[in-house]
Parts: structure tokens; sequence; C-alpha cells
């Protein structure tokens, strides 16, 4: 699956988005190395801390159904520019992605930047900081 497959799967999962408060829509699909395709969307609540973002919803669904090892992310939403990731789902991505994999971001106008995971989160947390 190429990089415009992949966005085009993530505007798709945009439409599923459950966003009655920011309706600021978001989808993303992930590439697993088994070549399967995971898709999420956004999905808000109430209590907004507990809101989770597209691309965790992807990258959870992956994981929960036994994937590890990811390929691509395709991140899709209606902005000026192409949607960066927030803060969490950098950390999320650079937990289970290698550093060198690429993250393809996009808006509906179809401009597209892609990053690898170290240009998106340089100087990263891993588990190598923590102690044994």
């Amino acid at each position: 699956m190429d990089k415009q497959q992949l966005l085009e799967r993530a505007k798709k999962a945009r439409e599923m988005a459950y966003v009655p408060y920011s309706k600021f829509p978001v989808g993303a699909s992930v590439l697993t190395k088994s070549g399967e395709v995971y898709d999420g969307c956004n999905i808000e609540n109430a209590a907004y801390p507990v809101t989770c973002c597209a691309e965790r919803v992807a990258i959870f669904k992956a994981i929960s159904a036994g994937e590890t090892e990811f390929i691509s992310l395709g991140v899709v939403a209606d902005t000026k520019r192409p949607v960066p990731p927030c803060g969490s789902c950098r950390q999320v991505i650079s937990e289970f992605f290698p550093q060198n994999v690429k993250v393809h971001t996009s808006n509906l106008a179809g401009e597209v930047k892609s990053l690898t995971v170290e240009e998106l989160l340089p100087y990263s947390f891993s588990s190598d900081d923590l102690a044994e």
C-alpha cells in the first residue's frame, strides 16, 4: 500500500469521528508489517482529558489485534497545512514505531508532509530512559 492509499483510508476513517465538542474530525490509518491496515478516528468525551486521538485509536486497534510491527502511518484532517499529530500521539508513535518509519500527514486539499518518527519527535523519552 502506498502513502496515497493509506491517506485515502485515513480520510475515510475521518468520517466516523465522534467530535460533538470540537467539531474537528481526524482520521488515521496504520500499515503493519503483515500488510494489514487499521483505521482510527478521534473520539471525544465531555470530560476532555479522556478524549482519544485518531492516531492512537488506529495504533491501539492494531496492537489489540496482535500487531506490533509498523510500516507507516497516515493522518488526515481539515486543516490549512498537513495536520501534525499532537504531543501525546507523538509519544505513542515513538513507543511503537522504529525511528525511520514515515508518518504521512495531510489535509483535505491533498497537501502531504512526510516525516520520520525521529523528525516528528526528536530526542524522545523511551524505555531506554527507565531505570532497571
